[in-house]
């Protein structure tokens, strides 16, 4: 099932018609990582995004017990808008659900991160083959070695998002995706997975992606939003939502708009 439109994607989540990964929907259209937490933790995880603007740009944060994103479309209601939710109670996962209404609160405050799905579109577009594209998989994601700045009781390590692209084309995938700094952008390393402390790329979060390199082909390293949820549930928080595992909000924000 694909759809060219953000709003039939979000209204196909809504009726439970779709629960998979994001990626490849609504190509053009804004993506995003989300994170929810109590408003007396709101502040802080606000400082720990700006202080660590690559993994966590800041698209849009909602007001508290606000479940309507109206700045980034006129219908989206975040219980219910994503094909599935991660939660957790007290820092550890207590499951995966399709909708959130039963367990919001009035003093939750939703915050709505670029995601690298959003450039996916555009790096197509311009000419790079993508091979977890041509597989119709998710590209994976990965904790590094690499530490973000701490905002009390925030911190996490960097984790990364990997694409596998032609050796010749990393510079063309380079200077595409610098061109969206809201969904993360430029590459934080190209190459051996190992310069990231990644030992094995079977070690992929949650088992979810494209997790080998081939013949002829280099891997890229996108920041990736997970290190925001990662960070969120470090503070242990009695109820911390998020996206599960490549299952984004798409917004009615454009991205990227083909010529």
């Amino acid at each position: 099932m694909n759809f060219a439109r953000p709003e039939k994607f979000r209204e196909a989540c809504r009726t439970g018609q779709f629960t998979g990964p994001s990626g490849g929907q609504a190509p053009g259209f804004e993506q995003a990582n989300i994170v929810i937490l109590p408003d007396a933790y709101a502040d802080s995880f606000h400082r720990y995004c700006l202080l660590n603007p690559q993994p966590c740009p800041i698209l849009h944060i909602a007001e508290y017990g606000d479940p309507m994103m109206k700045d980034l479309g006129d219908d989206i209601d975040i219980r219910r808008d994503l094909p599935r939710y991660r939660v957790f109670r007290d820092g550890e996962p207590a499951g995966d659900v399709a909708d959130i209404t039963d367990i919001w609160r009035d003093d939750l405050v939703t915050f709505v991160l670029g995601c690298s799905l959003s450039f996916e579109a555009a790096l197509i577009s311009g000419g790079v083959n993508l091979r977890h594209v041509a597989e119709g998989i998710p590209c994976a994601a990965y904790r590094t070695e690499r530490v973000t700045q701490t905002v009390e009781p925030f911190s996490a390590p960097l984790t990364v998002s990997m694409r596998v692209v032609p050796d010749d084309q990393v510079a063309l995938a380079t200077n595409i995706s610098q061109k969206f700094p809201l969904s993360h952008g430029g590459p934080v390393h190209v190459g051996d997975p190992a310069a990231l402390g990644i030992v094995s790329l079977e070690n992929n979060i949650d088992g979810i992606g494209l997790n080998s390199i081939g013949e002829g082909e280099t891997a890229m390293f996108w920041a990736c939003g997970v290190t925001a949820i990662e960070a969120a549930v470090s503070a242990a928080c009695d109820l911390t939502i998020s996206h599960a595992p490549a299952h984004m909000l798409i917004t009615d924000r454009r991205a990227w708009k083909s010529n």
